[in-house]
């Protein structure tokens, strides 16, 4: 392959020991990097400009252009006057080298398409702007082999951190990131170790808030659509409704406990295995509200008017849930906070001056929005109208 030399200004003595620890050749006597061609760009020619125009060095240029904090500000200003009259744009892979920072994040989420991410991902983005950094994002679509993709591209991209929201454990993300020491951040599952942060979500408040809900509305038949059992958050869930149910004496019969997979599609199916019992539930609980969206289709289909007939409770509050008919009651779990909280954790790791020793813990409560899919208990029996339609 083809290799040009770069001249590293004099004062840069950074640059130099980059290059060394990136594998790359070096002549510490002549001060000269042999580097790829990507990387050949206007950079120098460009820098020493800029500082002919301010009338300072181009170390202070580079300082600047970098925004070390220690650089006169009067002298700052006079070089970013200069960078926006010439429109120049620094070159992020060389600034990397130099600072060894390349101020990009990872961010990995289950699905793109699911209503519940895309919050997160333009709140994680915006936070990345205002900070100067960039976000590098991936979906799993729980495909292994695309996950080992993203994370071989995380590494070329040398991300100062990452953010896996995808609710459950990645091994292979972990296993690659964490050798090369890169912050990582978690939601629930995250392992105790050092440059590791965990976002605990309190899925007990509000959850009990909404088994409280449904018992003062005279709900003593409740069922539960459960998400799938390989993600921990889903087993959470169910055990927290268990949980509210039995401190306010209710039984949970094994029949209205349904595992479902956080769609739409799994919801009709469990409101129709629902409707089939020989008493049916007057009540029920989803695991998401793409769940919930999905009952409540199944419930016109069938008849079934909610909430006069059947009440309905969510999770997650996505920006759907208020804007279906009946607007949906469902337990908030912000995804503005939860991207905010997985940005900051990011910058703490990748501030910080020393590594913690053991996992960092970063607590989200959940809480209940009610809106108008519940209501008194039905004192008539649902299958009726279900064996009619």
């Amino acid at each position: 392959m083809q290799s040009y030399h770069y001249f590293a200004v004099e004062d840069d003595r950074r640059l130099h020991q980059r290059a060394i620890e990136a594998g790359w050749n070096s002549n510490p006597g002549k001060r000269i990097l042999t580097v790829l061609p990507s990387l050949l760009v206007s950079v120098t020619m460009d820098i020493k400009e800029i500082a002919r125009r301010a009338k300072v060095s181009t170390a202070t240029v580079s300082r600047a252009i970098n925004r070390v904090p220690t650089v006169d500000p009067q002298l700052a200003k006079r070089v970013w006057k200069v960078v926006d009259e010439l429109g120049y744009y620094p070159n992020t892979q060389a600034r990397a080298l130099v600072s060894g920072k390349s101020r990009i994040f990872g961010l990995v989420v289950s699905e793109i398409t699911n209503p519940f991410f895309p919050e997160i991902v333009q709140t994680f983005e915006e936070l990345a702007v205002q900070n100067n950094y960039e976000i590098l994002l991936t979906s799993t679509v729980h495909d292994s082999t695309r996950m080992k993709s993203s994370v071989r591209r995380m590494i070329e991209r040398r991300v100062d951190g990452v953010a896996i929201l995808t609710f459950g454990m990645e091994e292979s993300l972990l296993d690659d990131l964490r050798l090369r020491k890169v912050p990582l951040v978690f939601v629930d599952v995250g392992p105790n170790a050092a440059k590791v942060s965990n976002i605990r979500i309190d899925y007990q408040n509000g959850i009990r808030q909404a088994v409280q809900h449904l018992a003062a509305l005279r709900h003593t038949s409740i069922a539960f659509v459960a998400g799938p059992t390989h993600l921990k958050s889903a087993e959470a869930r169910k055990e927290a409704f268990r949980q509210a149910m039995s401190e306010i004496g209710l039984l949970v019969a094994p029949e209205m406990l349904v595992v479902g997979d956080h769609t739409m599609e799994g919801g009709m199916r469990a409101l129709g295995d629902l409707m089939r019992l020989p008493t049916p539930p007057t009540a029920v609980f989803c695991s998401n509200d793409m769940t919930a969206i999905g009952v409540m289709r199944e419930a016109y289909d069938l008849g079934i008017k909610v909430p006069h007939d059947l009440s309905v409770v969510g999770f997650d509050d996505i920006r759907f849930s208020e804007f279906i008919t009946p607007p949906l009651t469902t337990v908030r779990m912000s995804q503005t906070e939860l991207a905010r909280i997985a940005f900051q954790a990011l910058m703490n790791d990748v501030t910080e001056e020393a590594a913690s020793s053991g996992r960092k813990e970063y607590p989200l409560s959940t809480s209940l929005i009610l809106r108008r899919s519940t209501a008194l208990a039905s004192s008539h029996l649902i299958r009726a109208k279900v064996s009619t339609t």
